[in-house]
């Protein structure tokens, strides 16, 4: 597991020079993604001013995207609606947060009992995306593929106990979906991995790491070093996503080599387009280097 503290601090010092994150537009993945990293900082250095950065950016998450159920995707007026991946996603970080200060856990029990019953449709899938009130599905889009193994992940990582019928839906859809589930995407493929490796012994977590190895095998690109978009796509490359499919390979302690050569590849690429100077790009590219508390504590005692 990478731990480039020194990477994550200069580029921090960057996009906030840039104004580019935490004091640009608000985005939910994103913003998930930056509270993780901010307690990250916070477990390897023992700084208090990093436990103080996630609380406020929770706080803005709150004010900005913030509805009576759920988050809006973003702040930028084509990002309305909410996806429930990305849903599942701030609960992890509401998660991680509340295992330094317990309120955030309460807050993210009740956000998962809020969202569950607009999205899921029991024994048949999880709604991909909704209408910002969740009063219906958001015109034009389906059920989610990963959905039921987002939210099974992040609603036992908040708490079994108190999401237990929450937890038992999505489990029973996962049954109905992980032997069929065919993944080539990749950062749907870095994901899955994550995902899988909270729980490595469940059946799903078995078939789902070995596939998604297999899938990310052939989506290798050597040289140069970096991993296409899909098998239609061996050659489109995206740096965000290929920092998910880092933190899915440091999850299930897979091809360092690989994770060493992406990071080296996309540190000077750019494509010449907007995800040039997104938040995205940036705060995953620092949670491929500091996967830190997006692993759980096995994986995260490992060295590196």
């Amino acid at each position: 597991m990478l731990r480039d503290v020194d990477y994550v601090l200069a580029k921090l010092d960057w996009m906030r020079s840039e104004r580019i994150w935490p004091n640009g537009l608000r985005y939910l993945w994103t913003d998930a993604f930056g509270v993780v990293l901010y307690l990250s900082l916070y477990r390897q250095t023992g700084e208090e001013r990093w436990l103080d950065a996630a609380e406020e950016l929770v706080g803005e998450v709150d004010r900005v995207l913030g509805r009576p159920r759920g988050y809006r995707i973003g702040e930028a007026s084509d990002r309305d609606g909410q996806y429930f991946h990305y849903l599942a996603m701030w609960l992890f970080a509401l998660a991680r947060l509340g295992d330094v200060k317990p309120e955030y856990r309460a807050k993210g029990i009740a956000v998962a009992k809020a969202i569950h019953p607009a999205f899921v449709l029991p024994g048949r899938g999880v709604i991909w995306k909704m209408e910002e009130d969740l009063r219906a599905p958001y015109p034009g889009y389906g059920r989610g593929a990963m959905d039921a193994f987002d939210g099974y992940v992040s609603y036992r990582c908040l708490d079994p106990r108190a999401l237990t019928d929450e937890i038992d839906e999505m489990r029973t859809l996962i049954e109905r979906q992980y032997r069929t589930l065919d993944i080539d995407q990749d950062l749907g493929l870095g994901m899955l991995l994550w995902l899988c490796h909270f729980f490595p012994t469940e059946d799903w977590a078995r078939v789902q790491t070995e596939r998604s190895l297999a899938a990310l095998d052939r989506l290798w690109i050597d040289p140069p070093g970096y991993y296409g978009r899909a098998s239609y796509a061996p050659h489109a490359r995206i740096a965000f996503a290929n920092y998910g499919v880092s933190l899915g390979l440091q999850a299930v302690n897979q091809w360092p080599e690989r994770v060493d050569r992406l990071n080296t590849y996309f540190d000077v690429y750019r494509s010449n387009d907007e995800y040039d100077r997104e938040a995205i790009t940036h705060v995953m590219a620092c949670a491929s280097h500091l996967p830190g508390l997006f692993l759980n504590a096995d994986n995260r005692d490992r060295g590196g």
